[in-house]
């Protein structure tokens, strides 16, 4: 049994490939969400008027990764802080975004930014939206499995390597590379 959560955090083709590290993930699928276009496309998001943030729907079992451990990893590896940016990408289609799914991930979701925030775990202030997914638009077949597909993209070395890299070391329990040598 699966279970999905849809978040924004800059880039999608970064946001991908670092949530498909993840044991328990079984698929990432790159889109766009919380915009009022009924069918965008990419062009359309990146000029920044359709309304939608590029966002990942992550599928996963929940008796592997549970959502409060997703929600780690999205805080970890880009920026809340950034109000419509994430390292270079600017525009309201890079904002931090969780689109929740149920009632229980809109608590889950707030609770935890609320402990975030009560901890002081960032200097600023977190401007991440928790929203309701209403409608996720799959991105076109060139924008699935982009790291995997261009390995040598100057951007996903420079901007999505390092959140592979975050993902490998604060949650090495928890990746697909750890599961994979304990079968071993």
């Amino acid at each position: 049994m699966t279970e999905t959560a849809t978040f924004g955090g800059g880039c999608f083709w970064c946001t991908e490939a670092a949530f498909k590290q993840l044991d328990g993930v079984h698929s990432v699928t790159s889109g766009y969400a919380g915009g009022h276009a009924t069918d965008p496309t990419y062009r359309e998001v990146c000029r920044g008027n359709t309304g939608h943030a590029e966002v990942v729907r992550v599928e996963y079992e929940p008796d592997a990764i549970g959502y409060d451990e997703l929600l780690r990893v999205f805080f970890t590896v880009h920026d809340p802080t950034t109000l419509n940016r994430e390292g270079p990408d600017v525009g309201s289609q890079y904002r931090s975004i969780v689109l929740y799914e149920s009632e229980t991930q809109r608590e889950a979701v707030e609770s935890f930014v609320a402990g975030l925030e009560s901890e002081g775990v960032y200097d600023d202030d977190i401007v991440t939206e928790v929203e309701p997914l209403e409608t996720f638009h799959v991105a076109e077949e060139k924008h699935q499995d982009y790291y995997e597909k261009n390995p040598g993209d100057a951007y996903c070395q420079f901007n999505a390597d390092p959140k592979i890299e975050k993902v490998r070391e604060k949650f090495a329990d928890k990746t697909k590379f750890e599961a994979e040598a304990s079968n071993d």
